[in-house]
């Protein structure tokens, strides 16, 4: 089952945090790789087993012998012999306390060895009680990034990432669907606005049968934990670390409860006022008039209409302003699931990707995409086997030679993730980035620099006219690290007067453009791709999670330009060189 796949990377990046903590080289990196591939495995890690074995395993990105007879111990035992012991050794949280920024499994060794320190709780009190600034290599400064990375966690870390997390829902509800004693089942909450973290899983059914119903869904193999079980409603701990809940409503009511536990609270107290004004009560088991009357609450559309609104999709139902033009029928037509024709940043194994170019090509052509662009990594991220000049060149004639191969196939594009330097200068010459189709420039490093100084490099890098697009704007990573200081408004200013595309980094960790941002972005007229930021085969499945974070921040097809057929987004590329 799927629920397995994420436990079982779970454990993998658990040893990585071991092995990076004991101070063993190279093993950490495979380690975290085979638990990205393991992670972005669109099929169910027993059944890969059975079919393919070991030697399947190891023809995962990341996967050597070690690690694949680790798996296969897993799923036949439940446990990993040596992660145990590593337990044992050091019985600390690493999972949480290497959530927190600045704190590496290195630093959660030492700070054990000091103070004895194994959980978040005995961090906070040691920072408050300034014992960190009096270890050796530590310092005010250090403790107090500690203490605003116990923060950060704070706000968010106990949250699930949307990407990571779909397909163990998704076999949930398939699992209670199959029982065959359920009408309807549907996934509520966050996950169906499809927010970029959620803290649980609500789902609601229709059945006959409820207490049968409840007994299957307490019986499914990831469940860890049951809380409380009752005929219409029941709580449970998921062994992927999430709570789930199972509602069995009733048939007239399932539209009404589909539309209260999707929206957010603020959305739901706005279309509660409305249907008060209106002269109608609105609740999770209906509409009903001032008679008691139920007038609508079997479908979501029905309600809607009865309150002279246009249907809200999911991800816009966040009180940000879509109540009132669903009243005035003004609502945008979002950009569809499936519409994005290619893929702008996938990087291969010339830089730290995990497959070559015409894997990557092959699995695209698979998912049906007309173009992708190869944009590995640029010389000064050495830590990412960057590309220099003569490099790229080289890349350039690969391309050729296989944009011969696959001619009528899909078309490859030669870009680059050039990587900004400190000043804001690029580090490839721009006699080389002239000879690309398409060039995104990121942050990589200086993450820390005060916010105008961080806003003025970006815009420096921007200026250069070579450059058409920038990659991961803000630089954050989900529930690991904020984004760094930038004046966000000040660069979709600057993108807007000078042509330049900003990017929706479509991997599960970044989504960056935040939603907010990308809908200043539309508001602004500033234009927009959706790229996976793939460094495997495995990762070009999350286009739609791009499209989801977009369809959140309001955006239509014209807003994203990747949409568009290959022949007019070179044409557009042309017009940014013009300008």
């Amino acid at each position: 089952m799927k629920m397995k796949n994420p436990e079982v990377a779970k454990l993998l990046r658990m040893m990585a945090i071991y092995l990076e903590m004991k101070g063993v080289s190279f093993k950490p990196q495979a380690y975290e790789k085979a638990a990205y591939s393991i992670e972005a495995l669109d099929e169910d890690i027993e059944d890969f087993v059975k079919k393919k074995g070991k030697e399947g395993l190891k023809n995962l990105p990341g996967v050597g012998e070690s690690i694949a007879e680790k798996i296969i111990e897993y799923l036949k035992t439940g446990k990993i012999k040596e992660l145990e012991e590593l337990k044992k050794e050091v019985p600390v949280d690493v999972e949480t306390l290497t959530s927190i920024e600045g704190v590496g499994p290195k630093i959660v060794y030492k700070l054990y060895k000091a103070l004895g320190i194994k959980t978040i709780e005995d961090l906070e009190k040691a920072c408050l009680e300034h014992k960190i600034r009096r270890l050796p290599g530590f310092g005010e400064k250090s403790e107090e990034k500690i203490l605003k990375g116990i923060q950060f966690y704070k706000q968010g870390g106990q949250r699930a990432i949307l990407g990571f997390i779909i397909p163990a829902v998704e076999e949930l509800v398939n699992y209670l669907k199959e029982s065959g004693l359920a009408k309807e089942v549907v996934p509520a909450g966050s996950y169906r606005r499809r927010k970029e973290t959620i803290g649980d899983i609500d789902i609601l059914a229709v059945s006959d049968k409820p207490e049968k119903l409840m007994d299957y869904f307490v019986n499914f193999e990831g469940v860890e934990h049951v809380y409380a079980k009752g005929p219409t409603k029941t709580n449970v701990r998921l062994k992927i670390g999430l709570d789930a809940d199972l509602r069995v409503v009733p048939e007239e009511s399932f539209g009404a409860a589909l539309a209260y536990f999707t929206g957010s609270k603020d959305h739901n107290i706005q279309m509660r006022e409305l249907a008060i004004k209106k002269g109608f009560k609105l609740n999770e088991y209906g509409l009903f008039d001032k008679n008691e009357k139920r007038i609508a609450g079997r479908t979501e559309e029905e309600i809607y209409e009865k309150l002279g609104l246009e249907w809200i999709p999911p991800e816009m139902r966040e009180n940000r302003g879509e109540i009132q033009l669903a009243l005035e029928h003004k609502l945008p037509k979002l950009i569809e699931y499936g519409s994005i024709r290619g893929d702008l940043q996938v990087q291969t194994n010339w830089s730290d990707g995990q497959n070559s170019i015409e894997e990557m090509v092959e699995e695209a052509i698979k998912l049906g995409l007309e173009y992708i662009c190869i944009t590995d990594h640029t010389k000064s991220l050495a830590v990412a086997g960057g590309l220099d000049e003569k490099r790229l060149l080289k890349q350039i004639e690969e391309i050729d030679k296989l944009n011969k191969k696959y001619r009528g196939k899909i078309t490859i594009l030669k870009g680059a993730e050039v990587n900004i330097n400190k000043d804001g200068s690029l580090d490839l010459s721009d006699e080389v980035l002239a000879k690309l189709d398409f060039v995104g420039v990121a942050v990589h490093s200086h993450f820390n620099l005060p916010r105008k100084e961080q806003t003025e490099r970006i815009k420096k890098a921007l200026s250069n006219p070579n450059v058409h697009c920038l990659f991961h704007p803000t630089g954050r990573i989900i529930n690991k690290r904020p984004a760094y200081e930038v004046d966000i408004d000040e660069i979709i200013d600057f993108a807007k007067k000078n042509n330049k595309i900003l990017e929706i980094d479509a991997y599960p960790d970044r989504l960056d453009l935040k939603d907010e941002h990308i809908k200043k972005c539309v508001e602004a007229g500033v234009k927009m791709v959706i790229d996976t930021d793939a460094h495997s085969v495995l990762h070009l499945q999350f286009l739609d999670l791009g499209v989801a974070q977009a369809r959140r921040g309001w955006a239509t097809r014209k807003d994203i330009l990747n949409t568009l057929p290959l022949k007019e987004f070179l044409k557009y590329l042309e017009s940014i060189k013009k300008k």
